[in-house]
């Protein structure tokens, strides 16, 4: 089976065929369809508009649609079903609904740009039937523009928008009002901040006005559908589709169109009350880690360790089904807490000469062949540098394949620096070199090939160096596999192919390890993560097809970022941390010196990555300790995938 598109294993939940929909999406004030990932619901959104396109006769279908990361997999879907001839754009009109103010329509990064170059240019749609706000009216007419476009942008037949981490919709931000229409709009720092990504994570390239429809010009379309996806969008999904409407959460106030719904991805609909706590909507498939998310959701609402749960309250909770299964309660509070118990062990790579009836990894073969793919040149010991230590210092034949070089993450200003310093120890005077080489850089194109040869050389002596910390041999032991797909010299990534593939199953098949350690973090489905998790996958599903003996009795376990941690019920293994492997983990991190007090991907925590890691791995420690367990200074916790 091809991996294109990975999701998380199934792990129970609400049982929703034969549920009518009224009780289904009973808490939802905007009704909300899950799918395992961005593409399936992408694909669902994409039967609404091309039926409503070839149903519409005699008549232009009026289209509203938004730019930004999450429509793209919609816009690619339409523009493969255009090629297959499902439809034609001929009879479309597509408005816009925002743009930076002021930009060059022509401009790489201006939304006029980015539609096109998603969408419009892969279709047959008319010039004249393309209406995207314009970014160069003078500023004594713009309001008069707005205006006029306000009329063009109303009675819309579908708006399709995607959704900000904070509910944004277009450039409508928190303090946004119902009867706002379309406007020029000042932006504030923290957007700023999160559109800067669009112009190479340069502050002062990042417009600070924006023109966008508003509320109230949306709220007039005749149907509007919403799209989220990842789990940093979960908080902003929750409030949209149960919470009270707010101008905090500017989505929020589209709630009472009375054609209105969402189509949100698994990690999007992550907080939703029917994924949360589904014994509340209805008949639950009941399997091991539900029984478990359900027990440890009561003792967080309840502030109970799992064994002083009382029979009143699980019928106080809805928890009466769970009861009459595998009741009674004081049975449920024993097998929970023996099962979350087990998934605690100092021993990541298995314990030698040891029961491992119910440990999460068998004690043989020891020691393990271990590989550690890690996205970035610094995501191994972000996400699991403890358990990293852990499995070296217990005698496994550690690995660790960095699946890109990191280069754009490399602050010019750190590549003067390790030039000057190169030239103060007399070893070469090239900065005048690389210094011209940086001022050659045109915002919005690719870097210079040379300038990231020499980022790419920082990250690797960097990740060579925290792996030497660790006592392994940084020559045999670290690979930088360079994957083709991240060499697009900008933020934009080129295609994942089998290339990326190959080179990933070479070195499974050079090492064939007992386990490996993968990124699980999929909050963002156009990122590098995923795209890394993604190809791995491939290549050890090709291998298994391909019939490699010793790839069944490979295992695979996830571990996320310094942002997000796997729930308590998901699971499979907690490695505890000592306060020593505590701080040698922080120094490996701080061993990556280019992403250290700068931070190239600014977004709005301005803490350092070691900071993010140490917190996440103590709250999880913390989490622990409230539901009854021993008490740790931090914890590591990884979910088994096979």
């Amino acid at each position: 089976m091809k991996r294109d598109h990975f999701t998380l294993p199934y792990e129970g939940g609400l049982i929703e065929k034969d549920l009518p929909k009224g009780v289904l999406h009973s808490y939802e004030k905007v009704w909300t369809h899950i799918y395992d990932d961005a593409h399936p619901a992408s694909n669902a959104v994409a039967d609404v508009i091309v039926e409503a396109i070839n149903k519409t006769e005699g008549r232009l279908y009026r289209l509203g649609l938004s730019t930004g990361r999450t429509p793209l997999p919609l816009y690619d879907e339409l523009a493969r079903r255009y090629e297959a001839g499902e439809v034609s754009f001929k009879n479309v009109e597509v408005v816009s609904i925002d743009e930076y103010y002021p930009s060059d329509p022509k401009g790489s990064k201006s939304r006029n740009h980015q539609l096109h170059e998603a969408l419009l240019d892969k279709v047959d749609i008319l010039d004249e039937n393309v209406h995207i706000l314009d970014g160069r009216v003078p500023r004594d007419k713009v309001s008069e523009y707005n205006a006029e476009f306000d009329e063009i942008a109303r009675n819309l037949d579908l708006l399709v928008i995607g959704i900000g981490e904070r509910g944004q919709v277009g450039f409508n931000e928190a303090g946004s009002m119902p009867k706002d229409r379309t406007r020029v709009v000042r932006l504030s720092h923290n957007s700023r901040r999160r559109q800067v990504r669009n112009f190479n994570f340069d502050m002062s390239e990042a417009p600070d006005m924006a023109i966008t429809i508003g509320i109230s010009t949306m709220m007039s379309a005749k149907k509007i559908i919403l799209m989220a996806w990842g789990e940093e969008k979960a908080a902003a999904v929750r409030t949209i589709a149960e919470g009270e409407p707010t101008s905090a959460c500017p989505a929020s106030l589209l709630q009472p169109h009375e054609k209105i719904s969402f189509y949100v991805d698994q990690n999007a609909a992550s907080q939703l009350t029917r994924v949360i706590t589904p014994w509340r909507i209805g008949p639950c498939d009941w399997t091991r880690k539900l029984v478990r998310s359900a027990v440890v959701w009561l003792c967080q609402t309840v502030h109970k360790p799992i064994l002083k749960l009382t029979q009143k309250d699980y019928l106080d909770y809805a928890l009466d089904e769970l009861l009459d299964k595998f009741g009674p309660y004081d049975k449920i509070n024993i097998d929970v807490f023996n099962d979350l118990q087990h998934t605690i062990t100092g021993w990541p790579g298995g314990k030698p000469n040891a029961d491992d009836s119910t440990r999460p990894v068998a004690a043989k073969p020891f020691p393990k062949t271990v590989l550690i793919f890690s996205p970035h040149p610094d995501d191994d010991v972000i996400s699991m540098g403890g358990t990293f230590i852990r499995l070296a210092s217990q005698g496994h034949n550690v690995h660790v394949a960095y699946e890109t070089s990191g280069n754009v993450a490399v602050h010019d200003d750190v590549v003067l620096q390790m030039m000057d310093a190169a030239y103060q120890l007399g070893f070469a005077d090239k900065f005048n070199e690389v210094k011209a080489l940086v001022d050659s850089k045109v915002p919005g194109e690719p870097e210079p090939r040379k300038l990231l040869e020499i980022k790419g050389a920082i990250r690797r002596s960097e990740a060579r160096g925290a792996v030497r910390s660790f006592g392994l041999n940084d020559n045999t032991n670290a690979h930088f596999l360079n994957l083709p797909f991240y060499e697009s010299g900008g933020i934009k990534k080129n295609p994942r192919t089998q290339t990326d593939v190959d080179i990933i199953k070479k070195l499974i098949t050079d090492l064939k390890p007992h386990m490996i350690f993968m990124a699980g973090d999929l909050a963002d489905p156009h990122g590098t993560h995923r795209v890394c998790t993604e190809a791995a996958l491939e290549a050890v599903e090709q291998l298994r097809e391909e019939g490699c003996p010793w790839i069944a009795d490979t295992h695979i376990w996830l571990y996320r970022g310094a942002w997000m941690e796997w729930e308590l019920g998901r699971v499979d293994m907690a490695v505890p941390l000592s306060p020593d492997e505590v701080i040698k983990k922080r120094h490996a991190i701080f061993r990556h010196l280019s992403q250290k007090d700068i931070v190239p991907f600014p977004g709005e925590d301005p803490r350092e990555f070691w900071q993010r890691a140490e917190e996440r791995t103590q709250n999880t420690a913390r989490l622990y300790d409230e539901l009854g367990m021993a008490e740790y200074q931090a914890m590591e916790v990884f979910l088994k995938l096979c």
